[in-house]
């Protein structure tokens, strides 16, 4: 017989019998028992977190308004041209089940609006755009139990063309961006709606001067302005929950981000909004990570995006470094965890694109483990000062079996564990590359 652990769960088994996955996962519990943590308790909280999956990494942010790719603009650059872009709906989708098959946990997608479908009465047009767009992605969405979130597309499109969207000193070309946000935030709510879960709609524009403006104030004032008349209907709470969305700089917006941090924080702090923090949208020597205790008590919530930023906000695949596993810890912390919301934003077109949902998804699954996995010590140690057990603790943890729980994670979802996820990626591709390609398939690189 095993021996038997007493937790918060009940009597769970130890160490010996079964295959070597639950071996090595009794081992890490008693691991941890010993220094205070419940297994057990981790992966339920881990289990109950739902990440936003960001749709724009299975096609490179070309959306479905026309057939021709274009250059998303706005100061976003997609590099690389492997095989395999979603060029459909259907392709896409399929993409998308792939990847989510492969990452433990249930979560949600996130699409932005030029991801709509015509639906026979109004032509895909970001001054059309409504729930009839998005029928498909709901039908699909809740046959897999899945949340949708959303966002307005403000690039890409010649009314941007100069890079001035909400902040142009054009009173028309305002409006459309202003109309174009309102039905956002209409279609949002009827994702809420329909799938009985809060839509996050998130609104970021790329507004900003590559050479010094004479006027910074101006576009500012004109920025609030547009914002307040886009969040001017009131929508109900219960489907939609608004964000803005700051930004360091992008390419084109060097001199001046009209949208800049200290902007978008004010407003939301003033105007009740949640704030998103994009881990790529700042200055390298920046932690998000401190930002968000520091934010959190002022907004109703927080949206973050997980990214990589390798130099500027360069948007590479999530990888499981010291920024996400700092970010992860303190998004977990004790009673923040209910008011922060985990988004992935970042594309590559470098890589396997299925696989670089995968990759980043599970390291900000890990990540998140081990955050839940700290040994409650060190807590205990700065609570009453001691701050040289506290680094002792924190660096002692590094070494705790967290792989081994990581696995039986992996193992009641369902999902590979290791490295196995890779061959499912690599048959997929095989499937469909038949399918996609030739001419229409042309992936950009800059």
């Amino acid at each position: 017989m095993s021996p038997e652990i007493e937790t918060s769960h009940g009597r769970i088994a130890g160490s010996s019998g079964g295959g070597p996955l639950s071996r090595a996962y009794g081992l890490a519990r008693r691991r941890y028992l010993s220094a205070g943590v419940d297994t057990e308790a981790a992966l339920a909280t881990l289990s109950g977190i739902s990440l936003s999956i960001q749709c724009w990494q299975g096609d490179d942010v070309q959306g479905f308004e026309g057939d021709a790719p274009g250059s998303p603009g706005g100061g976003l650059a997609i590099t690389g041209a492997h095989p395999g872009r979603a060029r459909t709906p259907a392709e896409l989708r399929t993409d998308l089940e792939c990847a989510l098959s492969l990452i433990p946990g249930r979560h949600r997608v996130n699409l932005h609006a030029i991801y709509g479908e015509p639906d026979g009465k109004t032509p895909l047009r970001r001054d059309t755009l409504g729930p009839g767009h998005f029928r498909n992605w709901v039908a699909w969405a809740r046959d897999l139990g899945l949340g949708l979130d959303f966002n307005p597309t403000c690039f890409a499109h010649p009314m941007a063309a100069d890079g001035l969207t909400l902040s142009h000193p054009d009173r028309a070309v305002r409006r459309f961006w202003i109309a174009h946000c309102r039905r956002a935030r209409r279609v949002a709510a009827f994702l809420g709606r329909e799938l009985g879960s809060p839509c996050v709609c998130n609104v970021w524009v790329p507004d900003g001067f590559k050479d010094t403006p004479a006027d910074r104030g101006a576009a500012r004032a004109l920025l609030a302005e547009s914002l307040d008349a886009v969040f001017a209907e009131r929508l109900p709470a219960r489907h939609l929950v608004d964000s803005v969305e700051p930004k360091l700089f992008g390419i084109g917006a060097e001199s001046c981000t009209v949208g800049s941090h200290d902007f978008l924080l004010a407003y939301a702090v003033q105007r009740r909004r949640h704030l998103c923090l994009d881990m790529g949208h700042f200055h390298p020597t920046e932690s998000v990570a401190d930002k968000l205790s520091a934010v959190l008590p002022f907004v109703p919530g927080i949206l973050l995006h997980v990214s990589r930023g390798v130099r500027w906000d360069s948007d590479h695949v999530v990888t499981l470094n010291d920024d996400l596993s700092a970010l992860a810890r303190e998004a977990v912390a004790p009673g923040v965890l209910p008011r922060v919301r985990l988004g992935m934003d970042y594309f590559d077109a470098s890589i396997d694109r299925v696989a670089a949902w995968v990759i980043g998804a599970r390291a900000l699954g890990r990540a998140l483990l081990s955050g839940l996995l700290e040994p409650p010590g060190i807590r205990t140690a700065e609570a009453r000062g001691d701050r040289t057990g506290r680094l002792a603790l924190q660096e002692e943890a590094k070494g705790l079996p967290a792989g081994a729980v990581w696995d039986e994670h992996c193992r009641r979802h369902g999902v590979p564990v290791g490295e196995a996820w890779l061959e499912r990626v690599r048959r997929h591709a095989e499937r469909t590359s038949r399918e996609r390609t030739g001419p229409s398939d042309t992936s950009r690189a800059p």
